[in-house]
């Protein structure tokens, strides 16, 4: 049986116009800003003006660590929003832009799949309203202001090797991880080495993901610390005086966009930092504004639950005052099968004994997000190839760690087949009352805060880090950031730096290559193991196959 792309399903999509979908969260014309028919910016003044209202209920969709064959997080975020709408209550997701670097590169599209997706799909994986253009270009001036700065008699007094503020662009381009800039003589500028890391790597991503306010904002770039003088002196983006300029680069990226899913539910769109080298979710202004408009909030945290999840907990909420009351563990019987030994191509055939050797991985998430004290269910979402002895197997070895698994076929289905899952998760999230709580405490010295989380997330038996990486630590420990929450950056493939270690591996050690102070977002990045801020094209990027047909429509992104 042959089934419509993605992409075909969302071009037949009934879209309505976009001053409905704000009606339906109470958003007056007036304080919707169009992008065209069929998505919008929400006005700063509206978010103001719904503060006191009470919160609804969080519900964070999370996933095992991602394999080839698939897991389906966003589609599970978008078809439990539709289906929590379907079961008659109020509910909206949140989910994070896609990036252009992994778009052309592996990953293609990041609206969801099947009936379960978010529109209009092409321009959301394309330019959609501009925001990661903006971020790009505010990052861009702070790097134009620095050189200018210091060819300019460098009045600050900047060590030209201590310039510790790197470049973006968002695609995917090795050849530019580490450059040297300034070449060609006196009118250039004085050269030195620098890098590009990809937008969604850049500290002003994440400074808008975390941001409350414009107020908020331009705080947090101020406090970027850009380079030190050779007494190690820090260097701030407001010595540069940068950040007035960069805020107002970023005054309209800063407004949540607010779109549709297939079946005419609101969704906001924002922000979209990495989770295997940043913090992984969508913006705090967006999830919190959502919280003061619906019931219900289903949000997606990026890659595996060791990454997105631990980030969500640990970073975001302990930042913007959140608080989940259910997470939902995305699954899938392929997954577990791929854990289990079997290669993608006979991923086909029925395989129990594979299924229940490969949910190690499933386990070891489970334990883990329990760990917050939060409760889990388990979406298996459902492959037309899966049997229903490999669907109970999933459901029995969920059961045996406490937690309920539940089939979910919102991608073939849409919200009929996800009204399942969204009756129990409401029940939960109504019903039980999460005791949740960080990792870590603030006060925790920071290189502990690596090492808990390496042992009691990833199962580390140690954390290898230099002499030069524990002193660097220490001093910014001295200089008053060690209350800072620690993102780590490592492969998104297993629970270890070894990407090709599957399943739930122990007696491994997390080796710290570099670790970098985001003082304006208010997080310690720390560097594990090969995982690079530039990603590479593959062998075969996608952008091959991505061209215009005849009828002038996209083909190939997704």
């Amino acid at each position: 049986m042959s089934y419509k792309s993605d992409i075909e399903i969302a071009r037949e999509a009934k879209k309505r116009p976009i001053q409905e979908i704000g009606d339906k969260l109470g958003i007056p014309t007036e304080h919707l800003l169009p992008y065209g028919h069929d998505k919008a910016k929400v006005s700063q003044e509206f978010i103001n003006s719904v503060q006191s209202k009470e919160d609804g209920k969080l519900i964070l969709v999370t996933a095992i660590n991602p394999t080839p064959a698939g897991e389906g997080k966003t589609t599970t975020t978008v078809g439990l929003g539709d289906g929590l709408n379907r079961i008659g209550k109020n509910a909206m997701v949140c989910i994070r832009e896609a990036s252009l670097g992994p778009n052309f590169g592996m990953k293609g599209g990041a609206a969801g799949g099947g009936y379960a997706q978010v529109v209009p799909m092409e321009e959301m994986n394309l330019h959609f309203t501009g925001d990661f253009h903006a971020i790009t270009s505010a990052h861009s001036l702070l790097s134009a202001m620095i050189d200018n700065h210091i060819y300019w008699g460098n009045e600050l007094e900047i060590d030209e090797r201590r310039v510790a503020w790197r470049r973006v662009v968002d695609m995917n381009d090795r050849a530019l991880r580490d450059i040297v800039c300034s070449l060609g003589g006196v009118a250039n500028g004085f050269p030195r080495q620098t890098g590009y890391d990809i937008t969604v790597a850049s500290e002003v991503m994440a400074i808008l993901c975390l941001a409350n306010d414009l107020e908020d904002l331009q705080k947090r770039l101020g406090d970027i610390i850009v380079a030190y003088t050779r007494e190690r002196k820090a260097i701030y983006c407001r010595d540069i005086g940068a950040d007035g300029a960069m805020t107002v680069l970023l005054k309209d990226a800063m407004q949540p966009n607010l779109v549709q899913t297939l079946e005419n539910n609101p969704a906001f769109v924002h922000g979209g930092p990495f989770a295997n080298i940043a913090h992984g979710c969508n913006s705090v202004i967006a999830t919190t504004t959502a919280l003061k408009l619906a019931d219900y909030v289903v949000t997606e945290a990026g890659f595996g639950a060791d990454l997105g999840a631990e980030k969500f907990m640990n970073i975001k909420c302990r930042k913007a005052g959140l608080a989940p009351s259910v997470v939902v563990l995305v699954a899938t019987v392929r997954a577990m099968k791929m854990n289990g030994g079997v290669a993608k191509a006979d991923l086909g055939a029925e395989n129990v004994a594979a299924v229940e050797a490969g949910c190690d991985n499933l386990g070891r998430h489970i334990e883990n997000l329990k760990s917050f004290g939060v409760p889990v269910v388990v979406a298996i979402n459902h492959f037309v190839t899966d049997t229903d002895a490999e669907v109970q197997a999933v459901k029995d070895y969920a059961d045996s760690h406490g937690a309920e698994a539940i089939l979910s076929r919102h991608w073939e289905l849409g919200s009929e087949g996800s009204a399942d899952l969204a009756t129990r998760v409401a029940e939960i999230a109504d019903a039980e009352v999460a005791n949740f709580g960080p990792l870590y405490p603030d006060e925790m010295p920071l290189f502990e805060k690596i090492e808990t989380i390496a042992k009691r997330i990833y199962r580390a038996d140690e954390v290898l880090a230099d002499a030069k990486i524990r002193n660097q630590l220490k001093d910014w420990e001295d200089a008053g950031y060690g209350d800072l929450p620690v993102c780590m950056a490592k492969t998104q493939y297993s629970f270890s730096t070894d990407p090709d270690l599957r399943g739930a591996p122990t007696g491994h050690s997390v080796p710290v290559r570099e670790v970098r102070l985001s003082a304006g977002a208010g997080f310690i990045v720390v560097v594990c193991g090969s995982i690079m801020t530039m990603p590479g094209l593959p062998r075969k990027p996608a952008a091959l196959s991505i061209g215009i047909n005849a009828d002038g429509e996209v083909e190939g992104l997704f």
